[in-house]
């Protein structure tokens, strides 16, 4: 079958359809190269003339700029110079005196095209621009040597276009006009290689005591490793770090061929540690000032990514308090220390806003001695300052505990195991509160409450401080942690609990302003919410009972409203028997305290772990610098208090009940105890726990009355069976309807009542009283009649009778025969005292007066006292007659006449 021709028109379709088909793809691909073509012509007019207006304005090239590092300033916070980073004097080097290894490690490592390049390494920055679009701009620099001299010496570190097109303009420039060996010197002399020491020679002095030529390979390896990030590769503070990047150093060496693969690794084996200066010979230059915050000054350039730009000539406005700086560098320069070898690192924080007011590095410490034990050490235990942070605060937080609420400290273990939970005393004090627990570190309710809270709340409440310590288990309760934190993450931390739960990470630089006085950078962090406000207060309101009451009273300051916690390690058994330690020993110390103004954390301890502290001097010591650092700082501030918030509200609650219940009116007095709860969540029902004793009343009071002696005899009864406590009775007395007025207290069941006043009314009352509990009353009511005084018969007066020629006394001895007074023991009545032969009130027969002694006397026996009052008269004997002659006798009757 043959094949269906086509025809000359459907040929020309088709072909045409084909042409339709194809022609379209074909225009775009033309476009779009068109197009590309268009913008690359653009751009590089565009460019070009970006590249030339940015040149215009960089700078002139001066040779001492270029020579010579541009030293930062340092202001604090009252805005006033305190230090000028990089004034120190400097070991500059020639460049033909520059070792050839030296060069080789610096040139492999920053700018192995460096005499190949015209300034700018064009092949470099094609591999920059591709990582720069892939990851983003300023993900990756193409900076050569002689680009790094231009910006150290005349501009910012900032990632911008300008000060890149300035920096390769001004490179280009720099290589016309200079040598490459020359452009090497300037480098080598100039870079930044850490905290304030400049240029390679310098390091080497610095470091290793040594000059350039007298280093070995894997030394000229750590120095040329270090410019990259100057504080980071500081040997004598971060070896492991260091040696990471040494090793990189020799690898980049070998992979140019400047050192064969054998040097590389023998160079790689060697100890960081094995050359560097030791630590005793690292003298501290006499001209520095605030080194410790100094270096933390420069730590957190670096953490912000701007660790070279000290080298550009920055003023850096940092958070220090100079006054609260002297003060911590004297406290640790004292003579207070225990031994000449004990270290001691402090930080003291802003409790508001974060910002660090001050640093102890150490003692003695001085410009790069290395380890800053305030910022460096993050390995030791905290021991018990840890225990608001992941015990007691967590509690509050998740699980509305009460600083009342029952935990019993009792012989536990950890869970799954049997090691078991010690205090340090080594005792068990049975059920207490958490305030009692806390305040007087227990460790067996730690551990209790961090069971309840549950390590991963635990973990992540003390995550939101930006704070890692590893996997938290239940020993984390009393210091445990795998990680630790430093003492200024400490003193943050606890900042939180007296700033309302608002934690600002700590930080020592308010801003940084760059050469040009007008471009800034802020480096102040953001505060955020850690805990609730209830959370925070409570804690602080036990804390304060730390320095009252419980474990850190050498750290109180009168005055001051002071909340802290007392911290100390432990060693492990291993360690106990590696190291051969006395059961006494233990390795840290530490005192963690805040007011509503500072925030201080203090660690004691020996630099190397494996010396032990075995004394209480050396256990006090913390809260020693505490209290001394806190009571001078503090005495220019206005001390507010810790204010109570409204979510937080007291009640007073009857100890050991569980669940809390108020205490009732019978609870005794030792078992009330006013505690903070979060509000809606304190207990509404009252303690049955005890009961009304029922004390029963007096009984049979009586009153007897002694009309002579003007004094009234109660008595009563009083019976009770099973009554332990001791009783006694309360007597008042309410006189004519006034006031009940307590007369006295007594064991006795009588009492005699005196000077009562006739005429009144006394209403005697009796109550029982036995351990704060009374009885209902019981009265009597006794009423005393006004006497009125009898109107006396008007005597005539009795004529003296003549004394007798020979001098006798009419014969009653002187005395008219009556041997005394008469009628009432005192005068007769009138005044006279004749004849009446008695010395009373006439009740008995008395003789017949003698001779002259006839006339008788009255004898009433009343007479008017000096409160007009009348007393009756008192019944006496008859008196003896006088010698003169014995008389009748007779009866005296009412008015003691005698007939």
């Amino acid at each position: 079958m043959s094949e269906q021709k086509m025809t000359r028109e459907q040929r020309r379709k088709q072909v045409q359809k084909k042409k339709q088909s194809k022609t379209p793809a074909k225009m775009w691909v033309k476009r779009i190269l068109l197009t590309i073509v268009i913008i690359g012509v653009v751009g590089l007019i565009g460019g070009g003339s970006l590249f030339a207006f940015y040149a215009s304005s960089a700078p002139e090239l001066d040779e001492t700029s270029l020579k010579d590092p541009i030293s930062p300033k340092l202001l604090d916070a009252n805005g006033d110079l305190f230090a000028t980073v990089g004034a120190e004097s400097r070991e500059y080097v020639a460049y033909d005196d520059i070792p050839q290894q030296m060069e080789d490690a610096i040139i492999a490592t920053e700018d192995a095209r460096f005499y190949d390049h015209f300034g700018v390494d064009v092949l470099r920055l094609g591999k920059a621009v591709l990582a720069n679009l892939t990851n983003g701009f300023g993900d990756q620099g193409a900076s050569t040597i002689t680009q790094q001299v231009i910006k150290n010496s005349f501009l910012t570190n900032e990632k911008t276009l300008k000060r890149k097109a300035q920096e390769a303009y001004l490179s280009i420039k720099l290589e016309r006009k200079y040598q490459k060996e020359e452009i090497f010197e300037m480098y080598f002399n100039k870079v930044l290689m850490s905290g304030r020491i400049y240029g390679y020679g310098t390091a080497a002095q610095h470091f290793y005591g040594k000059d350039l030529k007298d280093l070995t390979l894997d030394q000229f390896a750590v120095l040329a490793g270090m410019s990259q990030r100057p504080n980071a590769f500081n040997p004598f503070k971060n070896p492991e770090l260091t040696k990471d990047r040494r090793n990189v150093v020799l690898h980049l060496m070998n992979l140019h061929g400047k050192i064969t693969e054998e040097e590389m690794k023998a160079a790689q084996a060697v100890p960081i540690e094995e050359a560097l200066l030791p630590e005793d010979q690292r003298v501290a230059k006499q001209d520095s000032k605030y080194d410790a915050f100094i270096d933390i000054v420069l730590n957190e350039l670096e953490a912000n990514g701007d660790g070279g730009a000290i080298s550009e000539g920055i003023t850096i406005y940092t958070t220090l308090q100079p006054n609260a700086q002297q003060q911590v560098e004297k406290t640790l320069n004292s003579d207070m220390f225990p031994t000449e070898d004990i270290q001691s690192a402090v930080s003291v924080i802003d409790t508001k806003t974060g910002a660090i007011a001050a640093v102890g590095g150490g003692r003695n410490y001085g410009a790069d001695r290395g380890f800053n034990f305030a910022q460096d050490m993050t390995t030791r235990s905290l021991g018990s300052t840890i225990k608001p942070l992941i015990d007691y605060g967590p509690a509050i937080e998740y699980l509305g505990w009460s600083t009342g609420q029952t935990i019993t400290d009792e012989k536990i273990t950890y869970t799954g195991t049997e090691q078991v939970v010690r205090n340090f005393d080594g005792k068990y004090k049975g059920k207490m509160t958490f305030r009692e627990a806390l305040y007087n570190s227990r460790n067996v309710p730690a551990v209790k409450t961090l069971q309840e809270v549950g390590t991963k709340n635990a973990a992540e409440f003390i995550d939101r401080f930006g704070i890692d310590l590893g996997n938290i288990t239940e020993s984390s309760a009393i210091g445990g942690t795998s990680k630790a934190m430093s003492p200024i993450q400490l003193a943050g931390a606890y900042a939180a609990f007296g700033n309302s739960g608002v934690h600002t990470e700590p930080y020592s630089i308010n801003k940084i302003v760059y050469r040009d006085g007008k471009t800034e950078k802020n480096y102040k962090p953001k505060s955020k919410e850690v805990m609730k406000d209830s959370t925070a207060y409570m804690v602080t309101d036990v804390l304060r009972d730390v320095l009252t009451k419980g474990t850190g009273k050498r750290a109180d300051v009168s005055g001051l409203d002071i909340a802290g916690k007392t911290g100390t390690s432990n060693y492990s058994k291993d360690d106990m028997n590696k190291w051969d330690l006395p059961s006494s020993a233990f390795p840290d110390v530490w005192f963690a305290g805040y007011t509503t103004d500072y925030s201080i954390a203090i660690w004691s301890g020996y630099p190397e772990m494996k010396t032990p502290m075995t004394t209480n001097e050396e256990r006090n010591l913390p809260q020693n610098i505490f209290h001394e650092v806190m009571a001078n700082i503090s005495t220019d501030t206005a001390n507010e208090k810790f204010k109570k918030p409204s979510s937080v509200v007291e009640a007073t609650i009857e100890k050991g009940s569980s669940p809390l219940k108020l205490a009732s009116e019978y609870t005794p007095d030792e078992l009330k105890l006013t505690e903070l709860f979060v509000k809606g969540t304190e207990p509404t029902a009252v303690s049955e726990e005890y009961e009304q004793l029922e004390l029963n009343s007096p009984s049979n009071l009586s009153v007897d009355y002694d009309e002579l002696a003007s004094t009234a005899t109660l008595s009563w009864d009083f019976e009770q069976e099973d009554l332990e406590s001791e009783v006694q009775f309360e007597v008042a007395v309410k006189v004519d309807n006034g006031a009940n007025e307590l007369i006295e207290t007594t064991k006795q069941k009588g009492l005699i009542i005196q000077s009562l006043i006739p005429g009144s009314t006394y209403m005697f009352s009796v109550t029982a009283v036995s351990d704060g509990i009374r009885s209902e009353s019981v009265s009597v009511q006794l009423t005393l009649d006004a006497e009125v005084e009898e109107e006396l018969d008007e005597i005539e007066p009795i004529e003296e009778e003549p004394k007798n020629p020979d001098g006798s006394n009419n014969g009653n001895e002187n005395n008219n025969g009556n041997n005394g007074n008469n009628g009432n023991n005192g005068n007769n009545g009138n005044g006279n005292n004749n004849g009446n032969g008695n010395n009373g009130n006439g009740s008995n027969p008395g003789t017949d007066p003698g001779a002259g002694g006839a006339s008788p006397g009255p004898g009433a026996g009343t007479e008017k006292p000096d409160d007009g009052s009348i007393v009756p008269p008192t019944e006496g004997t008859g008196g003896t007659g006088g010698t003169g002659g014995t008389g009748e006798t007779g009866e005296n009757d009412d008015t003691g006449t005698t007939p």
